[in-house]
């Protein structure tokens, strides 16, 4: 189950991937990591999704990381007289909070918060931005907006306000309902939808506390402001490409990228690329050459894990999809040009030792040709430290955690493995060896640095390097 590349697949399980055979055909095709959508299906479909990817871990003895997606607090209109009414440029409606008779003089609009933060010159999106009004004018339980751009409003359509910053926990019932199921299931990852503010993280993280990794997802424009203390609150963070695309300008989103993955590599966290990257492959065996570029460009900006939503939830051809975006992360990885744009956009190096001494394991590696860098870690911390430089060569992890190794299916170009505790440098030394070559890295006489942390099993330390030469 060796990978022969360095940034991770995370695909979404849905209904044309949660069967065990799908589950194991996905994998063998590249998935590290399984999403479970929790804005779709009932808790015990995704407890069954669960048990089948952890007895699936089992029979390869490899681990396999699972991200739990929750939803999130959806804002939505209510429901109209006639179902849906059309709204022409120019021409002023008004939404209420109760009320309504359902037509364009008293559309339900049923969030208090939403009447509580907005103000006159912000922006409601409907249905994904395909209906723009302009806030004109409002009071206690009324909005008065003037139409930007027309179209149909229907029931229950979602509503986006890219300008407001709303009074609302990320946390809904139900998801802090999901989280605490998830949490008992044994999830690796919980990833925390509608991130507005650092608040936000510090609310999640009180439950979760370190049972599981906690991920923001970038998706509100309020999120980009505050991005450096949010990223130093979390442990990783996905790009959510297409709610952040429906609240800033398209054009925009491509820079937010790729100043989100350099952040999260200055700060030593995993972050993944994700929405439409293989779109047209739900339904499609082959995907654009514009979707192609997608990938690709997500990976010379050194994202850790790029991601597949309905194209392996939903598709017609999730294996293809994923083995279409190994491909891609393969050729990319390999391309001449690769290690030059990595190379080029690497940030700047942070002024402490457990940082220089990873840096200088990755520069040192490349200097002698060793075959791999082995990394002792117990928290995963030395590993991301050593992954942060994006060398030219695989990462061994070595770690005493599950866990961890778990979390490490995130991480870029980590290869991890269980082990018990190392307790001197000549276990150390023998245990990097016999991984080595168990895991096919290196052969005889060839090369290996070893970067561990002293004290053994102490979190955080990375202050030791080695080179070892195999027997």
């Amino acid at each position: 189950m060796r990978r022969h590349r360095r940034a991770k697949i995370v695909a979404t399980v849905g209904p044309a991937s949660s069967s065990p055979d799908m589950l194991k055909a996905l994998l063998e095709a590249g998935v590290d990591t399984f999403r479970l959508n929790f804005s779709h299906g009932t808790q015990s479909d995704h407890a069954r999704i669960h048990a089948a990817i952890r007895k699936l871990e089992q029979e390869v003895n490899r681990p396999i990381g699972i991200l739990l997606d929750l939803q999130g607090p959806k804002i939505r209109v209510g429901t109209l007289r006639d179902g849906k009414i059309i709204v022409a440029a120019g021409e002023t409606i008004r939404f209420v909070l109760s009320g309504s008779d359902g037509d364009r003089g008293a559309i339900p609009l049923p969030h208090r918060e939403i009447f509580a933060a907005v103000a006159p010159g912000h922006d409601l999106l409907i249905d994904d931005g395909r209906v723009r009004v302009r806030v004109t004018g409002l009071g206690d339980d009324f909005i008065e907006a003037k139409v930007i751009v027309g179209g149909t409003i229907s029931n229950h359509k979602g509503v986006n306000l890219p300008g407001t910053v709303l009074d609302l926990s990320p946390l809904t019932t139900k998801d802090r309902l999901d989280l605490e199921f998830g949490l008992k299931l044994g999830v690796d990852w919980v990833a925390l939808s509608f991130v507005q503010k650092p608040s936000d993280i510090i609310e999640a993280r009180s439950l979760i506390g370190d049972r599981a990794g906690l991920m923001a997802k970038i998706e509100k424009p309020a999120a980009l402001e505050r991005i450096d203390d949010i990223i130093q609150l979390c442990d990783a963070i996905m790009v959510a490409r297409g709610d952040l695309g429906v609240e800033i300008p398209h054009e925009d989103v491509p820079g937010r990228q790729k100043e989100l993955v350099r952040a999260c590599r200055l700060a030593v966290k995993p972050v993944i690329v994700a929405t439409q990257m293989l779109d047209s492959m739900v339904a499609a065996p082959t995907p654009t050459r514009a979707e192609v570029s997608d990938v690709a460009t997500a990976i010379y900006d050194g994202a850790d894990a790029v991601m597949l939503s309905a194209e392996s939830a939903t598709g017609r051809y999730p294996q293809e999809a994923v083995e279409m975006m190994d491909r891609i992360i393969r050729s990319t990885e390999q391309h001449k040009m690769y290690r030059s744009i990595v190379e080029a956009t690497q940030p700047g190096e942070e002024q402490t030792a457990p940082h220089a001494v990873a840096t200088a394991a990755a520069d040192l590696a490349s200097v002698v040709h060793a075959k791999a860098i082995v990394a002792y870690t117990s928290s995963g911390t030395t590993a991301a430290r050593v992954a942060r430089k994006r060398p030219s060569l695989p990462i061994l992890v070595i770690t005493p955690s599950r866990e961890v190794s778990r979390r490490l299916c995130l991480l870029w170009g980590a290869h991890s493995v269980l082990s018990d505790d190392v307790r001197s440098y000549e276990e150390m030394v023998e245990r990097a060896t016999a991984f080595a070559l168990a895991e096919q890295f290196a052969s005889s006489r060839d090369l290996l640095v070893v970067v561990a942390g002293i004290p053994f099993g102490q979190a955080g330390t990375t202050n030791n390097l080695r080179v070892v030469s195999l027997p």
